[in-house]
């Protein structure tokens, strides 16, 4: 009985800390979920309300189907163009280890401050990109990066994330890639294997878990973005780049909705659920 009290009492700091930041917020977003409220009036219970006219939001819609688009598009960026760099600087030397540390800088970077530093850079007047694009002769004018074409806008947006947050994955897949014991690469050495004949029957297998959490939390950042949206394009033109949580920020604070903006995060809760489940699945699956 002594050991389950000592037990209990190392585990209450964690219980508690779930409790309070975990728990407790998230039933209180259910119950505000339920219910009709803004900051100007008192909360009034109207059931499953606010979910059916979110489902039947066309603008919410749009940004969720964005925000889907815009991971779709990243994702695969992250994960391949990270291995790829942790590919190219696993091997332990000086130049290797300052190249990893070169990449990885811009993922301690605020990702509020790392918009502002892309959106000065995609500016119309002053950028330095159009600026470099202009001397080069690639383009014959100042392109509008931000806030007039979707497609532009997204590309743009798509190139401030992948610098700032590829480096993440990189260190990971260099960490799952130095886990390779020694032994199995000499072994493959001495079968006769090439490089890539290594790189896809030996490191990708055994790196597959750590692939997977990197693509999971890849998705979740994505689908949670809006730092990055808010600050160069803040949802622009008529909110075709808002995404899911840019969405969820103007109903619950501009609009006053706090109940509909509850529910709509409830829903992009129970997405990344869905993604966290089938994720775990899969790694179930390769350990298999």
């Amino acid at each position: 009985m002594r050991n389950r009290w000592i037990g209990l009492a190392y585990v209450a700091p964690a219980l508690v800390f779930v409790g309070v930041f975990t728990v407790y917020p998230l039933g209180r977003m259910i119950w505000m979920s339920l219910h009709e409220w803004s900051l100007i009036s008192a909360p009034r219970f109207i059931g499953l309300d606010n979910f059916r006219q979110a489902f039947g939001d066309r603008q919410f819609w749009v940004s969720f189907v964005f925000t889907l688009e815009y991971t779709a598009i990243v994702t695969p960026v992250l994960i391949v163009g990270g291995y790829l760099l942790a590919l190219l600087t696993a091997p332990a030397s000086r130049i290797r280890g300052v190249t990893r540390t070169v990449i990885f800088v811009p993922v301690v970077i605020g990702l509020g401050v790392s918009s502002l530093l892309w959106y000065w850079l995609f500016s119309t007047d002053f950028g330095v990109i159009n600026r470099i694009l202009l001397d080069l002769g690639i383009i014959d004018q100042p392109v509008l990066w931000l806030g007039v074409d979707p497609t532009v806008s997204n590309l743009a947006i798509s190139t401030s994330v992948v610098w700032k947050v590829i480096g993440f994955g990189m260190i990971l897949f260099v960490g799952a890639i130095q886990a390779i014991p020694a032994e199995i690469t000499e072994a493959s050495l001495v079968d006769g294997a090439g490089y890539w004949q290594r790189v896809g029957r030996v490191m990708l297998p055994l790196t597959r878990r750590t692939l997977l959490l990197v693509t999971l939390v890849s998705v979740i950042g994505s689908l949670l973005a809006f730092d990055q949206f808010y600050i160069m394009t803040a949802g622009q033109p008529q909110n075709e780049t808002a995404t899911s949580v840019f969405f969820v920020y103007l109903n619950s604070f501009p609009y006053l909705k706090l109940g509909y903006g509850a529910a709509l995060s409830l829903i992009l809760a129970v997405t990344i659920l869905a993604f966290t489940i089938v994720q775990l699945v899969l790694t179930r699956r390769s350990e298999s």
